[in-house]
């Protein structure tokens, strides 16, 4: 069978169900061979307090796979993790000795986690907490670009 990735508990049942039945039913397995499998197998996808709520099932409880994902969805649902929410962006902040380059490496990476941020949301998170010395930095830079486009914007006016 192919390695189905194991549930420790922070990912969400529903797709591990879907991604177990998945990989199973991709075997070429006889209908009734699917049903067993199915069923037999499911315990070796699981790891920590899953793996613990697998072994204390009672005995001849379960009779079918339909009837185990559905219990392990109901208690498993609780555990999954929050999704990060687009307003999680303005938590992301330089720390006091970060290089920039480091802070802008890891703002991509972490913003990549979260659904779509507007472009907007990103530019004022990102600027509102650097540290100091980028804070100091960005302005300055930021006061530059705008003397430049004005001045550039100034000079094409006065031509016409």
């Amino acid at each position: 069978m192919p390695k189905v990735p194991e549930y420790e508990g922070t990912s969400d049942p529903h797709e591990h169900i879907i991604t177990y039945s998945t990989t199973v039913k991709g075997n070429d397995l006889a209908p009734h061979e699917n049903k067993s499998v199915l069923l037999k197998k499911f315990g070796e996808t699981l790891v920590r307090g899953a793996l613990t709520w697998y072994s204390l099932l009672p005995e001849h409880s379960i009779n079918s796979f339909e009837m185990l994902a559905d219990s392990f969805i109901k208690v498993h649902t609780g555990d999954r993790k929050v999704q990060a929410r687009e307003g999680d962006i303005f938590r992301i902040s330089q720390g006091e000795f970060e290089l920039l380059r480091e802070f802008v490496t890891r703002f991509q990476k972490e913003r990549m986690l979260l659904s779509a941020v507007p472009d907007e949301w990103a530019a004022e998170a990102f600027t509102k907490d650097l540290n100091p010395r980028s804070s100091d930095a960005s302005r300055m830079l930021k006061e530059s670009l705008l003397e430049f486009q004005a001045t550039t914007w100034a000079d094409v006016h006065n031509r016409y």
